[in-house]
């Protein structure tokens, strides 16, 4: 059996800061955004460690990702486990979770129409929320 690294608990504590700072906040944030959050508060993590971090808990579907128009990935925690989508307001970030059963039908059936297995999509929504619209 073999121990773990050094490395690799600075890796566990790191990722739990950057699990609990995106859970102190309902929207999407980027990397350099956490970061920059975690330096304020004292935190030595790099740079290139968030955005590992960041792919990693990702990849295992502890935080939801998003690509911005511009090409920009932004992360958050979210509050379901399962699958579901995002409105997102342009104006101040806040997100809000939704589900979207005619966009699964409709995914499901383009893809079997097609020959596509496998298959996973996202979809964000933005706009305006209405504090944003109001002032």
């Amino acid at each position: 059996m073999t121990r773990p690294t050094a490395g690799m608990t600075r890796n566990t504590r790191q990722r739990a800061e950057v699990l609990a700072l995106l859970s102190d906040t309902d929207e999407f944030r980027s990397a350099q955004q956490l970061h920059a959050q975690l330096r304020a508060s004292g935190s030595g993590v790099g740079l290139t460690t968030v955005y590992r971090t960041l792919q990693i808990l990702a990849d295992v579907g502890e935080v939801d990702h998003m690509r911005l128009p511009d090409g920009e990935q932004l992360y958050r925690r979210c509050s379901r486990s399962q699958h579901h989508h995002h409105l997102v307001c342009r104006g101040c970030g806040r997100t809000v979770e939704i589900e979207g059963p005619a966009v699964e039908k409709w995914a499901e059936k383009q893809a079997t129409e097609h020959g596509f297995t496998e298959v996973g999509h996202t979809l964000e929504i933005f706009g305006q929320c209405a504090d944003c619209s109001a002032g």
